[in-house]
């Protein structure tokens, strides 16, 4: 059975312009082969070490894309959104090797999902496809070498200034652990609680359980100079 290209268009409509794009033999193809799936929140999609047999564009909801070392320290990689697909996906169809990373829904995920058959012709047959795939891989290539400049060259204290300032809400809050903070940041759950400590002993924050509140914003934003948040959405 098909699927409705119409109602992907309307329901995610980042996926306009590939489906515009596409020639008719394309399109029908990818109406033939593709389905739709909705996943529920906190559902493991794949594993370090897992082969890839299916390539994904997510419609609507997020997944969070992570790696965790074996001392147990994690670090966020990306999100996938709507209209977005994951650039390790890619890498796996592509070059046969299995995943390096896992791969989580945050929450309820609606995808387009094609088997890995349909995505080799596509990336044969259709440029407009071709292109798609290959824009999406070199932004999130892009947004990795980012990550990783962050990580290696800007000061934590700055990244995390940067980050409390673009997650708290129109409060001033943040309901967020120490751990999670950690994660989105690549760095170790000691090292941000520690910071997080020094911040409240300088007036900029107050801490609480489950909840960071801001208490000097403007001094944070100096400290958070240039550094960006780093994460994606």
């Amino acid at each position: 059975m098909s699927i409705d290209l119409g109602d992907i268009a309307a329901s995610c409509p980042p996926l306009r312009t590939l489906l515009a794009e596409m020639d008719a033999s394309a399109r029908a193809r990818l109406a033939r082969e593709a389905r739709t799936l909705t996943v529920p929140a906190a559902t493991i999609l794949f594993r370090p070490g897992e082969a890839c047999s299916q390539y994904l564009v997510v419609l609507n909801g997020a997944v969070r894309v992570s790696m965790t070392g074996e001392s147990g320290r994690e670090i966020l990689l990306y999100r996938v959104g709507p209209g977005q697909t994951c650039v390790l996906t890619t890498l796996a169809l592509i070059s046969g090797a299995p995943y390096e990373a896992e791969g989580r829904t945050e929450t309820e995920v609606k995808a387009l999902s094609l088997p890995a058959m349909t995505f080799d012709a596509l990336l044969v047959e259709s440029a407009a496809f071709r292109r798609f795939v290959f824009t999406a891989f070199a932004t999130r290539i892009t947004d990795l070498m980012h990550l990783l400049h962050q990580i290696a060259f800007a000061r934590l204290d700055a990244r995390l200034a940067a980050f409390l300032l673009h997650h708290a809400d129109a409060n001033g809050t943040l309901r967020m652990t120490h751990q999670e903070i950690a994660a989105e940041l690549g760095a170790s759950r000691e090292a941000v609680s520690r910071l997080l400590k020094s911040f409240e002993q300088q007036g900029l924050l107050r801490l609480s359980r489950g909840q960071i509140h801001l208490e000097n914003a403007s001094a944070l934003r100096v400290m958070a100079g240039d550094a960006t948040d780093h994460t994606a959405s």
